[in-house]
């Protein structure tokens, strides 16, 4: 029996808070797994880039993890810290992935790093959009 992949959901552009509100609403959202069950009972993984506005939105719980990685362009700075981390939240077995990036400049970069053999057996993109689409 195949694992179910991880839905990735990448929101980028606009800030750090609007990001970050965005996928909040996003995880509100979220219709029932294929058990039927309420999708509140998956585990859920958010990958932040970025530093905080202000008041953090999204907080830790036994169903959602949380991260918070350094702004800088991922695949300028040779994808590790997005790697390492996005590695430790697969182990998790999370139904949703989101990967809230500041920009989209090298989006086409950062997609095929998200689309390499090491992540095709374990990651669907599903969605890529701005906190306002």
């Amino acid at each position: 029996m195949t694992a179910a992949k991880a839905q990735l959901h990448l929101i980028h552009g606009a800030s750090y808070t609007e990001r970050e509100a965005a996928i909040a609403a996003s995880l509100a959202c979220l219709p029932c797994n294929s058990a039927g069950n309420s999708a509140a009972t998956d585990k859920n993984v958010v990958i932040l880039e970025g530093l905080p506005d202000g008041q953090d939105i999204l907080h830790p719980t036994e169903l959602l993890h949380v991260s918070r990685i350094a702004p800088g362009c991922f695949c300028c700075i040779g994808n590790l810290s997005l790697r390492v981390t996005l590695n430790r939240a697969l182990r998790q077995k999370p139904a949703n992935i989101y990967l809230g990036i500041a920009s989209d400049a090298h989006l086409d970069k950062l997609l095929l790093t998200l689309q390499d053999p090491a992540y095709t057996n374990l990651l669907e993109i599903n969605s890529t959009g701005t906190p306002n689409s």
